[in-house]
C-alpha cells in the first residue's frame, strides 16, 4: 500500500491481477450432465433455487447452470447472487470473468454476446446484450448500464412500443473502463483503454485512452502516454 496526501491510499488491484486456475474436472463434468439431462427451461428453473446465496454451493451450481446454457464459459468465472439472464446459449463467457450481484444480461435469440478474459462487471449492472462484445481487462462500474436497441418512432400513429426495434451493434475495446451507473447508448464503440466516467452518457464511439465524462459524454483529456491532441484532430 502506497500512501498519499489526504488520507487517499493506493492498494493493488485485485481482479485484474488474479491468476485464474482451471476449473475442477467434476466441476465440468456436471455441466455436462445437466445439459444431458435437463432442457434449457428446466436449467434455468434449477437456476433459480440457487440464485440468491452466496455459499460454495450455490456458486458451484451457478457456474456449472451457466456452463451447461451458454455457448462458451471459461474457467475461474464468478457468478454473483441475483444475476439474472435471458438467452444465456447466445452468450460466449471468457476466463476469469466477475459478474457483480443483481447484474442483468439481456441477450436475444438470434444475437450474440461476447464477454472477453477478467472482464468484471459491477453489482446491478445491466446489459442488453442484443448485439455485444466486451473485450478483455474490462471494467464495467456497478450499475452501468448498456442498451443496444431502441424502437425507430415509426410510423407515428402507434406507439412507440409497437414500432420496429433497431438492434446496433455495442462494442467495449479491450482495457477500457465505464464507470459507475454511465449509460452506454446502441452503436457506440468505447476505445481501448479509454475511460468513461461516472454517470455520463455515452452517446457517440469514444478515441482509445481518451478520458470522457457528462451528459452526454464529452472528451476531457488523454489518458497520459495516450494521443496527443494533435494526433486527435488528424
Amino acid at each position: 500500500m502506497l500512501a498519499t496526501e489526504r488520507g487517499v491510499r493506493i492498494v493493488r488491484a485485485v481482479h485484474g491481477r488474479r491468476e485464474v486456475e482451471v476449473d475442477a474436472a467434476y466441476e465440468i463434468g456436471l455441466s455436462a450432465e445437466l445439459r444431458r439431462q435437463y432442457g434449457a427451461e428446466a436449467l434455468i428453473g434449477l437456476y433459480a433455487r440457487f440464485t440468491l446465496g452466496d455459499d460454495r454451493l450455490d456458486l458451484l451450481m451457478r457456474r456449472a447452470i451457466w456452463r451447461a446454457l451458454a455457448a462458451r464459459f471459461g474457467d475461474g468465472v464468478h457468478v454473483g447472487s441475483g444475476v439474472g439472464f435471458k438467452h444465456p446459449e447466445t452468450f460466449e463467457v471468457g476466463h476469469g470473468v466477475f459478474i457483480g450481484a443483481q447484474a442483468y444480461l439481456q441477450g436475444r435469440f438470434d444475437g450474440r454476446c461476447v464477454i472477453g478474459d477478467h472482464v468484471w462487471i459491477g453489482p446491478q449492472s445491466y446489459l442488453d446484450a442484443r448485439d455485444l462484445a466486451i473485450e478483455e481487462y474490462v471494467g464495467w462500474g456497478p450499475g452501468a448500464k448498456v442498451l443496444g436497441s431502441t424502437h425507430t418512432g415509426i410510423p407515428v400513429d402507434v406507439p412507440v412500443i409497437e414500432t420496429d426495434l433497431e438492434i446496433r451493434p455495442v462494442r467495449i475495446e479491450a482495457w477500457a473502463d465505464i464507470g459507475t451507473n454511465a449509460v452506454v447508448l446502441p452503436g457506440v464503440t468505447v476505445g481501448r483503454g479509454s475511460l468513461v466516467g461516472a454517470g455520463a452518457v455515452v452517446t457517440t464511439d469514444v478515441p482509445p485512452f481518451a478520458v470522457v465524462a457528462g451528459v452526454p459524454a464529452r472528451f476531457l483529456r488523454w489518458r497520459e502516454g495516450g494521443k496527443s491532441h494533435g494526433e486527435a484532430a488528424r
